[in-house]
């Protein structure tokens, strides 16, 4: 099972925090993050909240392997867009976006790159379609690795 692990520059480490508020299992925060007591009991406070969901979003798209059902909901939820927007966009129905993302049925090749240009394109950042397609065939096929990501004075980035 792969593992992110999100590290704050400047902050102590710590014991890595599960982090479950972005919808997906494997994300840990290993600083950048205040344990707070609340009137509900702990609470937990994460410094640059967008920026970390960026850097996870990024992340995502930038590693080879199929996109899995919660993967495909966060960028989804990141870039706004409802079932039906996201289905149009890759010419299906939301019924069908809802069955990759309940991971009911695995995410076509085309439509999980056509998702992760989408994602680039919601960042702004320029793309080079060409290019960009080959960069994924020449990416390993991630499985089974540790993420792990850090907060700099440009913000949030990949630390691997």
């Amino acid at each position: 099972m792969k593992v992110m692990e999100f590290k704050h520059a400047g902050d102590p480490e710590r014991d890595p925090l599960h982090y479950k508020a972005c919808g997906l299992d494997d994300v840990y925060l290993c600083s950048g993050y205040v344990i707070e007591e609340t009137l509900y009991g702990e609470g937990v406070s994460v410094k640059n909240i967008d920026e970390l969901h960026q850097a996870i979003g990024k992340h995502l798209i930038a590693v080879r392997k199929t996109l899995a059902g919660k993967e495909v909901r966060f960028l989804r939820h990141q870039m706004d867009l409802t079932q039906s927007e996201l289905g149009r966009l890759l010419g299906c129905d939301s019924q069908q976006i809802a069955r990759y993302e309940k991971a009911q049925s695995a995410m076509p090749g085309p439509s999980d790159r056509l998702l992760r240009l989408l994602y680039r394109e919601h960042l702004n950042q320029k793309i080079d379609v060409r290019l960009l397609l080959t960069q994924f065939e020449s990416l390993d096929d991630v499985q089974n690795t540790r993420m792990v990501f850090e907060r700099g004075a440009s913000g949030w980035k990949s630390a691997a």
